[in-house]
């Protein structure tokens, strides 16, 4: 079992920059992919981002291509979510996530959830 949580969250301006990190516990934290998924209020949650086993292979949802990057470091057991160029519309809770399926898109591939940490960006 995979023990997830997050930090890094809080209130920014539009433009500015935080850096998300997950901690995980466990042995096996490198054998999981890993993501970065958040919720909105009144919306579902969705995929920001997700990264392979290794940190060889990352993947990234359209709307934060670009400014948005994951990392993982398997040394120190934690996931990182660099995110640059805040929008207003990035405002939300940010969850980290494990799965064994390999690094997905989709909210049901994953088995292990963070309990979320909240980004704020305002205008």
């Amino acid at each position: 079992q995979v023990q997830l949580v997050e930090s890094g969250g809080g209130l920014v301006q539009a433009g500015g920059s935080l850096r998300l990190s997950c901690a995980a516990s466990g042995r096996t934290f490198s054998s999981y992919a890993m993501g970065w998924f958040r919720q909105a209020p009144g919306k579902e949650r969705e995929f920001v981002a997700s990264i392979s086993w290794s940190g060889g292979s990352t993947s990234y949802a359209d709307s934060v291509k670009g400014r948005f990057t994951i990392t993982r470091d398997n040394a120190k057991n934690r996931v990182y979510l660099q995110m640059n160029g805040l929008e207003p519309e990035d405002t939300a809770v940010y969850y980290c996530a494990a799965s064994r399926k390999g690094y997905r898109s989709s909210v049901r591939e994953y088995e292990y959830w963070g309990q979320g940490t909240q980004v704020t960006v305002s205008s």
